[in-house]
């Protein structure tokens, strides 16, 4: 208005809007004050018929309020109630575990009490040293090997950025180009490991530790060497072990029949850990195994992933926890259990599904599984098909295998 005082130009007057808007006495602050109060002086009054409705109208929402209120106070309280049960229940499973079990480790780990409370999960703060026991030490790795083995990597990685080819004789019969893309493997997939946690990642406090402990199993085991999957598994020892334990479990977990047989990519193995686990799955889940032949989905399909990661790429990260702990106690026979109960937890979904979408599915779970309802789901599952356990009918199987290879007259008619 001063500029256009000052260019010689009329100034607009107020709009007739502007001039109600002076003429308020009030200024309504919320619904409740439209409903409740009276209207301006310059219009006409409520009618009485409408200035009861609008009270009534207002006591409703007040009683509406306060009832919701009321039920998220209870939902309040509830979830205060369960996360101080679930944290006193965490409490006392901490103590039993730390001055009743592993003070008596040999004697009571194997107890019913002790089982028990495992497949009720492990407390994080003794997991790892739990892992540590269950898992053994059958390679008799020292804290002095890793760091050995952790040396040679930091010069092979020394040599390869300098362009050198030098090549160990310890490692004849690995070519340089094979050592070279195992390395660079490992920093490809550790960005990989848990993006959504920002801690492998490069920057991150865990970078170190899992690029330190994957470059060191390949000095350790270079006929093996680095394959795609183990970043999850080292990840998740790391988060419950210092490094140079974290690495003793890893080349141990890694040295078990059925690990050793994915990652060395053991071919014939492989189907027969397939067949055992189909000979469960149709004792368990007749309908579903029937669906699946008739959609020719195979196992490798979804299991491979499963099995390379124990899970830990493919379940959340606190469910996937629970599900090492059983597999520690039980061995990979639980592996298997756990993909069937994933299998019957999902069944009448699947039973719907065709070829792609059932595969889509199983190799993208859900994230927000909830782990009681997992466990729920693999209780029910039994592994025992025709009076045969797991283990009795993967060898069984294995022995045919060898049969087969060897061409056994009896197999041949």
């Amino acid at each position: 208005m001063e500029y256009e005082d000052k260019a010689g130009r009329p100034s607009r007057p107020p709009s007739p809007r502007q001039n109600v808007r002076k003429n308020l006495d009030f200024e309504p602050l919320s619904t409740t004050a439209l409903i409740l109060e009276d209207r301006p002086a310059n219009l006409p009054a409520k009618p009485a018929e409408e200035a009861q409705k609008h009270r009534q109208q207002y006591e409703e929402m007040v009683v509406q309020a306060k009832k919701r209120e009321l039920k998220e106070a209870q939902r309040r309280k509830k979830q205060l109630e369960e996360r101080c049960k679930v944290e006193e229940s965490i409490g006392n499973a901490v103590l039993t575990w730390n001055n009743e079990i592993l003070p008596n480790w040999e004697t009571m780990w194997c107890s019913r009490k002790v089982r028990d409370l495992w497949w009720q999960g492990i407390p994080p703060s003794v997991r790892g040293k739990v892992w540590s026991l269950a898992i053994g030490n059958e390679l008799n790795i020292t804290h002095e090997l890793f760091d050995i083995c952790l040396a040679r990597a930091k010069e092979r990685w020394r040599s390869l950025s300098s362009g050198g080819s030098d090549v160990e004789s310890e490692d004849a019969g690995f070519s340089a180009a094979d050592k070279e893309a195992s390395l660079e493997l490992i920093k490809l997939d550790i960005s990989r490991t848990f993006p959504n946690l920002c801690i492998f990642q490069q920057g991150g406090p865990y970078h170190d530790m899992l690029h330190s402990i994957l470059g060191a199993y390949t000095c350790y085991r270079p006929d093996v060497g680095y394959v795609q999957g183990m970043s999850f598994i080292a990840a998740v020892l790391i988060l419950n072990l210092d490094t140079a334990d974290a690495f003793i479990a890893f080349s141990n977990l890694l040295n078990k029949p059925c690990q050793m047989a994915f990652f060395r990519v053991d071919h014939g193995l492989m189907l027969t850990y397939f067949a055992a686990f189909e000979v469960f799955f149709e004792e368990n889940l007749p309908k579903l195994f029937t669906h699946f032949k008739k959609n020719n989905l195979t196992p490798d399909i979804y299991l491979i992933d499963w099995i390379f990661t124990l899970y830990s790429k493919s379940l959340p990260l606190d469910l996937a926890c629970r599900i090492w702990d059983v597999f520690c106690r039980d061995g990979e026979e639980f592996l298997f259990r756990t993909a069937l109960g994933i299998l019957k937890l999902f069944e009448d979904i699947l039973t719907r599904m065709d070829f792609i979408h059932s595969a889509q599915f199983l190799t993208r779970l859900p994230e927000d599984l909830p782990a009681d309802e997992v466990f729920a789901a693999i209780a029910t599952v039994q592994m025992q098909s025709r009076n045969k356990k797991w283990a009795q009918v993967l060898a069984a199987l294995q022995k045919d295998s060898r049969e087969m290879e060897k061409g056994s007259p009896s197999l041949r008619h």
